[in-house]
This record gives C-alpha cells, sequence and structure tokens, in this order.
C-alpha cells in the first residue's frame, strides 16, 4: 500500500491493472488459482504460476510482525493526511476477500509528500499484521494509487468489541452477497449508492511504516504500508459476516508472517512515545 515501482513502466503498467487490492482482485487471477489451505495454500503460491513467483522467492514481502521494542521511532516521518469524501460505491465478493470499490474520486492519502488516490478497501479475517504476535480478528486495508503507479496500503486492525459503525450500515448487502456466493472466477457486485467515508479518515497520531508487497498473489513488492496504531472494534458477528461470501477456502483469508530481511520497520508517534 513505494520506491522502485516507478522505475519499471512496463511493471506500473501491469500493476494498474493487477493491483485493485493488496489482494489483486481486478487480476484476472481468481480464488480458484490460490487459496490459504493446501495444495493451494501460501506455501505453494509460489509455483502456482509464473507470475506469483515473488511469493516465495521475494526478499520483502507483506505481512510482518511488528516488534514494539524493535520498532525505529523516525522523528522525520510526517502525519498521515487523508481527505476523502462520499461517492458512489459497490460492494464485491471476489471469492477470496469482500472488498468497497470506489467508482468515482473518493480522495487521497499524502504520504512522503506524495498524493496517493484511495482505489479500494477490504478485509482480512483473521489479520493478516501483527503486534508483538498477536493476530486480530479481523483487518482492514485501504489501498491507494499514485499517479506514477505506486501504492500506499493503510491498514487498521480490529479488535472484538462493539460493532463497527460502517460494517453496521453495509450488514444487509454482506448478507445478500452471502447469498450469492460466487464461484471460480465469477464476483458478485451489489451497488452500495453514496458510500460515507468518514469512518476512513480518522485522526492519525500513531501509526507503523515499512515497505512490503501484496499479500497475495502476485506478492509485488515495493509497497508502502502504514500500519494504524488505534485499533477499531468489531462484534464478532461482523466477522462471521465477513467471511461468509467467501468460498471455503478463503475463509481465513490471512497469509502467515514473512521474514523482515534486514528491514526496519519505522514508527510514527504524534506524542513521541515508543509504547
Amino acid at each position: 500500500m513505494a520506491p522502485g515501482i516507478y522505475f519499471f513502466p512496463v511493471l506500473a503498467i501491469a500493476l494498474m491493472l493487477l493491483v485493485s487490492s493488496t489482494s489483486a482482485s481486478d487480476a484476472g487471477l481468481t480464488a480458484g488459482l490460490f487459496g490459504y489451505v493446501d495444495p493451494n495454500g501460501p506455501r505453494k503460491w509460489g509455483s502456482l504460476s509464473p507470475k506469483f513467483a515473488e511469493c516465495s522467492k521475494g526478499k520483502h514481502q507483506a505481512p510482518v510482525d511488528i516488534v514494539k521494542d524493535q520498532v525505529v521511532h523516525n522523528k522525520s516521518l510526517k502525519p498521515l493526511i487523508r481527505d476523502y469524501t462520499p461517492v458512489n460505491a459497490t460492494l464485491v465478493n471476489n471469492g477470496f476477500n469482500i472488498e468497497i470499490r470506489f467508482d468515482e474520486h473518493v480522495g487521497v492519502l499524502v504520504a512522503n509528500g506524495k498524493n496517493f488516490t484511495l482505489k479500494r478497501a477490504h478485509w482480512h479475517t483473521p489479520s493478516e499484521h501483527r503486534i508483538h504476535g498477536k493476530q486480530f480478528p479481523a483487518e482492514l486495508h485501504l489501498v491507494h494509487q499514485a499517479v506514477d503507479g505506486n501504492f500506499s496500503v493503510v491498514s487498521v486492525l480490529y479488535k472484538y468489541g462493539a460493532p463497527d459503525s460502517f460494517l453496521t450500515k453495509i450488514k444487509a448487502n454482506l448478507d445478500e452477497l452471502a447469498k450469492e456466493q460466487c464461484a471460480g472466477h465469477e464476483e458478485s457486485h451489489i451497488p452500495l449508492g453514496i458510500t460515507d467515508t468518514k469512518h476512513m479518515r480518522r485522526k492519525t497520531r500513531k501509526y507503523y511504516r515499512y515497505v512490503g508487497s501484496l499479500t497475495t498473489p502476485p506478492c509485488t513488492e515495493n509497497i508502502l504500508w502504514n500500519i494504524l496504531g488505534k485499533e477499531r472494534s468489531i462484534s464478532k458477528e461482523q466477522v462471521r459476516a465477513l467471511k461468509a461470501p467467501l468460498i471455503s477456502s478463503c475463509k481465513d483469508n490471512s497469509r502467515p508472517i514473512q521474514p523482515l530481511n534486514g528491514r526496519k520497520i519505522e514508527l510514527y508517534d504524534e506524542l513521541g512515545t515508543n509504547n
């Protein structure tokens, strides 16, 4: 969700087609080609297709475990600026995750002094990123793209508690998706109409930053990740609703933790603490 992509124009064009989310929902890659259990689970992704080779050969993969006493407190990092507005959106079940596709220009993320346009959002249950080895019941990825082809993702971790207000609003839509369970390459689409994104742009006082990859095939690297430090709450019923429409091998759509291989995870903390 990134330096490096700009220097490979062909790759950038391919990514514009492939990266509809960190799960590559517009890639023409179907859930039938990969899953989360063997024989086509994460350990086998790199051998399922030549296009997926980076899943096994890449050295800067995602997700990662964030160990707080090993992060680097970088005082030069700036706050994440997110300016989103209500626009038409579509709820999509592609078989391996549930996502929202924005049909119009919804707004931007400003990261590293660059504007990234919000393209879509999707959920993983349970979470892919972890904090000190702790896995959370859900994770939201907000996927942004810059005009030069680079991508940046804002990640939100959820803990069990009160229902998430946005998921409450689209409960009936999620239930409808579950009735239409897609098969193979087919997707189910449900119009959401004008969708208020205010829940996605809450002020961020703390986030973790690193350069990683897509978390599903083709596992393309040079994605700028920003994991928010403040967790949101979600109910067990809502987690079940996010899982229900997915194919059986993708109900738990979380890729295992990947090695850092020398990478540093940086911390932005407005309060100036490492806690």
